[in-house]
C-alpha cells in the first residue's frame, strides 16, 4: 500500500512544462526491459528513453554511406534471437526494427533504410529536456529500489551525458548478452509501411 501512494505521489509530482510524465507507463517500459533483457544496465534504460526523446539523431543527408554501413551490419551480424520490433522508451514514439526483420525476408533493406532516413528528418524538439526528463527517470528507479548492476557507477557518468544531451552505447553487458542489431524508425511510419508485415 505505502508503495502505491508513493508511486501515485510520483505520478503528481512529474510535470513538465505542462506535459506530464507517464510515470505509470515509465514503470512499465523498465520493468519491460529488465525482464526482456535481464542484463541491462542503468545505461540501456539511458539509451531507451534517450532514443525515445531523440528519434534515430541528426537530419541524414548521406544515405550512400548509411546504406553501405546497413549492408555491411547485415552482412557480419550472423542469426540473432531478437525480436523483429519493440517500442523505446515509454511512449513508443519511436520502434526499434531489427535487422533480423530483413535477414528472414519479412521486409527489405531498402524498406527499413527508407524508413529510417525519414523518420530522422522528421524529428522535432520535444516541449522539455532530456535532462528533465532523465531526472525524472533516475528519481523514479531510486524511489521505487530498482536493483541494476553498476548504477552508482553509471549514474554520474550518465547524468553528465544527460546534460549535454549526448548519446551513448548499449553497455557492454547488453552488447556481450544480446547482440544487438536495429535501426530506429518513427511510429506512425512504423505502423503504416512495416508493421503489417511483421506480426
Amino acid at each position: 500500500m505505502r508503495k502505491l501512494l508513493l508511486i501515485l505521489a510520483l505520478a503528481c509530482s512529474f510535470s513538465l512544462f505542462g506535459q506530464s510524465i507517464d510515470t505509470i507507463a515509465m514503470r512499465s517500459a523498465i520493468e519491460r526491459q529488465l525482464v526482456t533483457y535481464p542484463e541491462s544496465t542503468l545505461q540501456d534504460i539511458y539509451k531507451s528513453f534517450y532514443q525515445e526523446h531523440f528519434g534515430p539523431g541528426h537530419i541524414i543527408s548521406d544515405t550512400t554511406s548509411t546504406r553501405r554501413y546497413l549492408m555491411r551490419e547485415l552482412s557480419e551480424m550472423g542469426k540473432t534471437q531478437s525480436p523483429y520490433f519493440e517500442p523505446t522508451g515509454s511512449q513508443g514514439y519511436y520502434i526499434r526494427v531489427y535487422l533480423s526483420a530483413v535477414s528472414d525476408s519479412l521486409i527489405t533493406a531498402e524498406q527499413l533504410l527508407d524508413a529510417f532516413v525519414r523518420s530522422a528528418n522528421l524529428w522535432q524538439e520535444p516541449t522539455f529536456s532530456w535532462m528533465e526528463k532523465w531526472e525524472a527517470i533516475v528519481s523514479f528507479i531510486q524511489a521505487n529500489k530498482i536493483e541494476l548492476e553498476g548504477f552508482e557507477t553509471d549514474l554520474p557518468l550518465l547524468t553528465e551525458a544527460a546534460r549535454n544531451s549526448q548519446a551513448v552505447h548499449h553497455s557492454r553487458r547488453y552488447n556481450e548478452a544480446y547482440h544487438p542489431h536495429y535501426r530506429i524508425v518513427e511510429r506512425s511510419i512504423f505502423e503504416q509501411e512495416l508493421k503489417p508485415t511483421l506480426q
